[in-house]
């Protein structure tokens, strides 16, 4: 069916004429329908209805001035880990009637700050980021605009930001316990790139307060499951082969499991495999792969809480730690004893 282009688009006003209310009444429907009552909103809505009239956003950021929308920065979306994160927040946002805009800012602290700088440009009411690491001209901008934000994937009740997330350094040492009370003292870890990083960072501090009788070896490369093959092959070329491998995500771990297995390593009765997120799929490689059980869902409603709270009544929300918890498969067994 061909659209009827020539057709002058309805306003507000329009509305409130088929309707036979005011305009602020119409307003009112649109912001704050609980206020309006039942039968007048319905007349409203059946006038809305049959002009095919939808609001503009704009229109309503200057006529209430709120655009009603929060942004949110990640490192990627590469990784599940983001992308459930931002599915709970998205829905948790929109019971507050707030949406959700997404940057990405590949780790990079100064890009960080320009897609920041965007997200407040274009109206943002606040911001959620990742981490505790970013730029002066980041907190620069939040001071200045006097705006919401808090931050994610960490947990330290002193930062400036409030913080919502979990102890990163905790959740390795969780990691690195299991494997040790299964005897293994000689252990590889594998991490994704740490200079701009402050999470693999602190796990990687909480592993090293708390080394194991024995040696850790570590190992650094791509945030990949193609990283995490190339890291099972450096291991394998060490003089001083480690009984189990520690590595400090789950997407790491599977490429380590798959280069084990295409160098035909059996996994676990001569090596043990560790994660550390729990993704969805983990539960489902071949073996299970035991790790460390990350509530990232649950992070992204806190987040969304805690934003909208802030945004609607400028209390600033206080840091919210979230527990880690180990999940043991069928990656991990006793440690098997091997030539130095």
């Amino acid at each position: 069916m061909q659209r009827n282009t020539s057709r002058k688009r309805a306003n507000l006003r329009d509305v409130a004429a088929a309707a036979g209310v005011s305009v602020a009444t119409v307003s009112r429907v649109m912001n704050a329908p609980e206020t309006v009552a039942e039968a007048t909103r319905k007349k409203v809505e059946e006038a809305m209805n049959s002009l095919h009239w939808v609001p503009s956003a704009a229109a309503r950021a200057i006529n209430t001035g709120r655009t009603r929308f929060v942004g949110a920065l990640v490192p990627t979306l590469d990784n599940a880990i983001f992308a459930r994160m931002l599915a709970s927040m998205e829905s948790r946002l929109a019971t507050h009637r707030l949406s959700l805009v997404v940057a990405t800012t590949d780790n990079d602290p100064a890009r960080e700050a320009e897609k920041a700088k965007g997200l407040v440009d274009i109206g943002a009411e606040g911001l959620v980021v990742s981490g505790i690491t970013h730029a002066p001209e980041f907190y620069s901008l939040i001071e200045r605009c006097q705006l919401p934000a808090v931050s994610t994937s960490f947990y330290d009740p002193h930062y400036q930001l409030p913080t919502i997330g979990y102890d990163n350094a905790a959740a390795a040492r969780t990691a690195l316990a299991h494997l040790t009370d299964l005897g293994h003292s000689r252990i590889a870890v594998v991490h994704g790139p740490s200079a701009s990083n402050d999470r693999t960072q602190a796990r990687i501090a909480g592993l090293e307060s708390h080394s194991p009788k024995g040696d850790l070896s570590f190992y650094e490369v791509p945030l990949s499951i193609a990283g995490g093959c190339e890291a099972g092959r450096n291991v394998l070329q060490a003089k001083k082969q480690p009984t189990a491998i520690l590595c400090l995500s789950d997407v790491l771990a599977s490429g380590v499991l798959f280069e084990l297995q295409r160098q035909g390593v059996s996994v676990p009765q001569e090596k043990s495999v560790m994660g550390l997120d729990d993704l969805a799929g983990s539960a489902h490689l071949f073996p299970e792969l035991s790790t460390v059980h990350l509530p990232v869902s649950r992070m992204g409603a806190a987040a969304a809480d805690a934003i909208a709270a802030w945004v609607e009544t400028q209390k600033v929300p206080g840091a919210y730690l979230l527990r880690s918890d180990l999940v043991i498969r069928t990656s991990t067994a006793a440690a098997a004893s091997v030539d130095c």
